[in-house]
């Protein structure tokens, strides 16, 4: 009985030792202990023969962005400025919160580390193409972010999806249909009902 004993103690110190060796556990990102980005590095890509970056082509420089202007400057090319405001401040949470994440899940190519590119690799960003319609959305949500119900920090993912439709494909694969969001807004649909009906499983908090 003695032997078990002192055989299941040394166990239990080996255990803790390896547990006191073992690297820490790395903190999930939330709204609570990671702030809002003030800027993003943004990689600019060579363009094609037609005249627009290419997501192929080799990375020229990166640019640093204050994060809301990167933002009014991805959404009218992702979302269309005439569409329902509604429509447009569901996009903008799209955008910002798939720029935050990608802000702090930085990648290095060819050299160059940075957190989104300016083409369909991430989303498709042309310096100062802000419009007033899709300001204006990205001013509405920029106090509110759309996560995890622990406050977890994750990319809203998002398709151009078919026109006049709700797009019920996307809303099983976590991910909102840009055409998705126009038709609900048409339909009477706000913002966070929009969000709701393609992300499952997250919630709305202000910051």
């Amino acid at each position: 009985m003695k032997k078990t004993i002192l055989g299941g103690l040394a166990a239990l110190v080996c255990l803790g030792m390896t547990a006191l060796n073992a690297p820490p556990a790395r903190a999930e990102q939330t709204i609570y202990n990671t702030p809002l980005p003030s800027t993003i590095r943004v990689a600019i890509r060579a363009e094609n023969p037609s005249g627009e970056s290419d997501p192929r082509g080799r990375i020229l420089w990166v640019q640093t962005v204050p994060f809301d202007e990167y933002c009014e400057d991805v959404l009218p090319n992702e979302w269309v400025p005439s569409w329902h405001i509604e429509a447009l401040k569901a996009g903008a949470m799209a955008v910002k919160m798939f720029a935050w994440y990608h802000h702090l899940h930085p990648v290095t190519i060819d050299g160059f580390t940075f957190d989104v590119d300016n083409t369909v690799n991430f989303q498709t960003f042309r310096y100062w193409s802000r419009q007033p319609e899709t300001n204006a959305a990205v001013r509405a949500v920029h106090n509110a972010v759309y996560v995890k119900p622990n406050g977890e920090i994750i990319e809203l993912n998002y398709r151009a999806g078919y026109r006049n439709s709700p797009n019920w494909q996307y809303r099983n694969a976590q991910k909102m249909a840009q055409w998705g969001s126009e038709y609900w807004a048409e339909r009477g649909r706000n913002w966070v009902q929009i969000l709701q009906f393609y992300y499952m499983d997250r919630t709305l908090r202000w910051i």
